[in-house]
């Protein structure tokens, strides 16, 4: 049986689903990814949604899952941080890092602000704003550990009340678990997709 202080076990999307490498939905927000005069594209999101309920399973069934505000600002705050933008958590598919400048990791009262200057001559990155203007990359999820959270006193509910994400990754993804969010892709200032739906996966 659960305990109050036991994190989730074995932790999925669905009855069926894996536990590592499951998606945990949580929305994000591909807000712009623009040329800037030096030549870079740059993505900015929002990795993790805070106070925003999704459903979960682990071993003992189906429960709802919260990452609280400000969760991640003790991992945030140090500073040998070390986090890569991923393709599909990809180790060797690596578009950004925050120890090579390129990735820059925030909260905000919304969540997990990501901010990411790419290489335009990466294949991976063309690859990416390609498959972002069909519509086919719409999704995101970010790895982490969970640290510090609680379950609610009948067991439906467990609060992530902070996670690390040093040598984790935020990543692109091509299928999430929480339809309520929004992508959008700009070049050079001028929309080039309708809105999709977006969100971030986070792994244990």
């Amino acid at each position: 049986m659960r305990q109050l202080v036991d994190k989730p076990r074995q932790r999925r999307l669905s009855k069926s689903g894996t536990g590592r490498g499951a998606p945990l939905p949580a929305p994000w927000t591909a807000r712009e990814a623009s040329t800037s005069t030096e030549g870079l594209v740059r993505f900015t999101g929002l990795a993790s949604a805070y106070e925003s309920p999704y459903e979960m399973w682990d071993i003992f069934g189906p429960y709802t899952e919260v990452v609280s505000l400000g969760a991640g600002a003790k991992s945030l705050a140090r500073d040998d941080l070390d986090v890569t933008l991923n393709l599909g958590h990809d180790q060797m598919h690596r578009i950004a890092s925050t120890l090579a400048g390129t990735l820059n990791l925030s909260e905000s009262s919304d969540g997990l602000e990501v901010d990411a200057s790419l290489n335009p001559d990466d294949p991976d990155v063309q690859l990416v704003m390609r498959k972002i203007e069909d519509g086919l990359y719409r999704e995101m999820s970010f790895a982490f550990h969970i640290v510090r959270g609680s379950w609610s006193p009948d067991w439906t509910e467990y609060r992530i009340d902070e996670y690390d994400l040093h040598r984790g990754d935020v990543a692109i993804v091509g299928y999430g678990a929480n339809p309520a969010t929004v992508a959008q892709l700009r070049h050079s200032g001028a929309d080039l997709i309708p809105e999709h739906r977006t969100q971030r996966l986070l792994l244990v």
